[in-house]
């Protein structure tokens, strides 16, 4: 894959198209020429699908004039036209026209490639009111009486139960249904899908009123959300008839309820919008939702009926054909600022809600929490104190500890006791020295005869007394103790087994990845939620180097002797890494095309709209880290995320509960993941 990892069709992306082209009524001719003039665009700009509108080689709005032989002879010689300019173009081609068929006329969907009509799929469902009379001229599918027609000297598929299928792409399996299908309660589109259908395609007309452009998005979003697939939604622009109904030609591309093109709407020219789907996306949805098996099961008999069409396509394979779609650097984080905003305040109220649960059931009031001064506990605090809020209870009971070790600095320390101020809980301080010093000598370890031997162990050491003082504390108290660690730490297996960041009776951020808790700080210190007044102690804790502070010997400057990320990588391209290697399970060498994707140049895409540093990565770096990933996920790391404690979860990104979504084993091997890595140039 080397060669070809810049080009997306190498990581099971499809580039489709839909055109929407000025029309002429009742003028094959023309609209034939409109017709192949956007496939070669389509061709040229890597697409493998075009889909074009509802009966676009005769116009939709030709009513009685459909009767007329002379105007189906001219569509049926635009439709040879188009199957010979197939011919020289590298995709497949969706077009509408009338076509007789045993002497009845139906409103068709040809699927054309390679210079040869693959199949005909007539409309299943017309609409007879309003301002549709469509029965008056066309035949519904279910009244033919025949599955295959002849057409150009071959003898083509017929029918609505196609399924077609790029043989050398097998996951773009394409399925079309005609306008007013989508509109029923149980569209063909909805068989399809559990027929394998990954592209859903509507080829319609679909004449505009007010309010019909948002019902349009309403309707096709759902569609492809409960189809788990692409959806592809054309419509007639300039140039139909406006007798009786006026045209927008509204086009859009969807994949799984997420918007991913939609077309200039009353535009007076021919025009096309590509979009990118994710064909393993898609897959990989099919394979986790296990009810979509059983749903193909319940629908045995509807599925069995589809036939599949296989061709080949020659794809562009041999170009770089970067990815064209928004890949968002922060995955868990909407770059958008009203959507951010909505995400943090319901991943609180999932937090808060979660741990007043625990707290009502278990009869304790109280909690306790250590206080670093750091990221994870702050915003662990928070929930703790919005919690109180929510019992109504003082946020006294938040018995909060900061307890400084032989690496603590001023910074964080300082930090820790204004937190504490501001939250309103309360504050205790503990210096963990003199008992860890004790846990030392009784170990025989050379740091308490004066070497400055800072081991694994002299960490762990710091880490345990810590971890003892808050259980005792919880004991005496009548408490709980708060988890701080997060969904990152989780994944890098960066924290001590059994102690620290790993060990609590409850954790609430369990499944917050390190991404997301600095921007739900940020949120608390921009709107003022949960803490009045402390908008620059938050700030302050947001600008900290990220450390354990367990070793000594930081600079004059404050800054620490460790930083996490220069040993695990940085965080921001970790959880991009987590989140796809764990929602999607794809291949480290697509997880790494992605990353590239969002990374590579800082001044493309969107960033969230806060102040902050805005880093690039290089391919290299991005492989680098990836490699880092993969070994610390599924080498190195399991066997602590077996055994954690209970903690919500706030995503559809996952978590590592051993209860919930990740259940692996303790002692498997990275290989088949550290191998792909070799498919990734360097």
């Amino acid at each position: 894959m080397n060669s070809r990892f810049f080009n997306l069709y190498s990581h099971h992306f499809a580039r489709v198209a839909v055109a929407i082209p000025r029309c002429r009524i009742a003028d094959p001719a023309f609209n034939v020429e409109q017709t192949i003039g956007l496939a070669r665009q389509a061709a040229e700009g890597g697409a493998a699908l075009v889909a074009f509108p509802e009966l676009g080689l005769s116009a939709y709005t030709c009513d009685d004039l459909f009767h007329q032989r002379a105007l189906l002879d001219a569509c049926l010689d635009a439709l040879g036209a188009v199957t010979e300019a197939s011919k020289s173009l590298p995709l497949a081609m969706i077009v509408g026209l009338p076509l007789r068929v045993n002497h009845q006329l139906y409103n068709c969907a040809a699927v054309i490639a390679n210079g040869r009509v693959l199949g005909v799929v007539p409309k299943s469902f017309l609409p007879n009111y309003g301002e549709f009379y469509e029965s008056r001229q066309f035949s519904a599918a279910e009244c033919a009486a025949v599955d295959q027609i002849d057409l150009f000297g071959e003898t083509v598929p017929f029918g609505p139960n196609l399924v077609f299928e790029v043989a050398n792409l097998p996951l773009l399996r394409f399925h079309v249904e005609i306008c007013e299908d989508v509109w029923v309660p149980v569209p063909p589109s909805s068989f399809a899908a559990m027929a394998g259908a990954t592209v859903l395609v509507n080829l319609s007309a679909s004449n505009v009123v007010v309010g019909k452009s948002g019902y349009r998005h309403q309707l096709v979003s759902q569609q492809s959300a409960r189809c788990l697939a692409a959806y592809l939604y054309t419509s007639a622009g300039r140039g139909e008839s406006t007798t009786d109904m006026a045209w927008d030609g509204q086009s859009l591309i969807y994949e799984k309820g997420d918007l991913l093109a939609e077309s200039e709407r009353f535009s007076d020219e021919s025009h096309i919008i590509f979009a990118d789907v994710d064909l393993d996306r898609l897959s990989a949805e099919r394979m986790r939702a296990t009810t979509f098996a059983q749903s193909v099961r319940r629908h045995a008999d509807e599925v069995s009926k589809f036939r599949v069409v296989s061709f080949p396509l020659e794809l562009p394979l041999e170009r770089t054909l970067p990815l064209d779609r928004s890949v968002e650097r922060f995955p868990y984080v909407p770059a958008d600022r009203a959507r951010r905003d909505e995400r943090c305040t319901e991943v609180y109220n999932i937090q808060v809600q979660a741990l007043i649960q625990r707290l009502s059931s278990s009869g304790i009031e109280k909690v306790v929490i250590g206080v670093s001064g750091g990221l994870d506990s702050t915003h662990a605090l928070l929930v703790c104190a919005r919690a109180m809020d929510r019992l109504g209870l003082p946020r006294t009971n938040i018995l909060a500890y900061t307890m400084p070790g032989f690496a603590t600095s001023e910074r964080t320390l300082k930090q820790a006791r204004d937190l504490m101020e501001v939250v309103g809980c309360s504050a205790q301080e503990i210096d963990i020295r003199p008992s860890c010093i004790q846990m030392l000598k009784d170990l025989g370890h050379p740091y308490v005869e004066g070497k400055a031997k800072y081991d694994i162990t002299f960490e762990n050491v710091q880490a345990g007394e810590r971890t003892n003082h808050l259980f005792r504390l919880a004991n005496f108290q009548n408490a709980i103790v708060i988890g701080t660690g997060d969904l990152s730490e989780l994944a890098l297996g960066w924290c001590t087994y059994g102690v620290g960041d790993h060990m609590s009776h409850y954790n609430v951020n369990a499944s917050v990845p390190k991404t997301l808790i600095s921007y739900l700080v940020r949120w608390v210190a921009e709107t003022g939620a949960v803490v009045a007044g402390g908008k620059e102690v938050l700030l302050n804790i947001l600008g900290t180097e990220i450390s354990p502070e367990l070793v000594p010997g930081g600079d004059k400057d404050g800054k620490p002797a460790q930083s996490t990320q220069s040993t695990i990588g940085p965080y921001e391209l970790q959880d991009f890494n987590l989140y796809y290697t764990l929602r999607y399970g794809f291949r480290p060498s697509k997880v790494a095309f992605l990353a590239y994707s969002a990374w590579a140049d800082r001044a493309q895409g969107r960033w969230p709209d806060i102040e902050g540093e805005r880093n690039e990565y290089d391919l290299g770096a991005i492989k680098r880290n990836l490699s880092i990933f993969l070994f610390r996920f599924f080498k190195t790391s399991q066997f602590k995320r077996s055994c954690v404690p209970n903690g919500p979860k706030v995503g559809n990104g996952g978590s590592l509960s051993p209860r919930g979504d990740w259940r692996a084993p303790s002692d498997s091997e990275a290989t088949v993941w550290l191998d792909d890595l070799a498919n990734i140039p360097d």
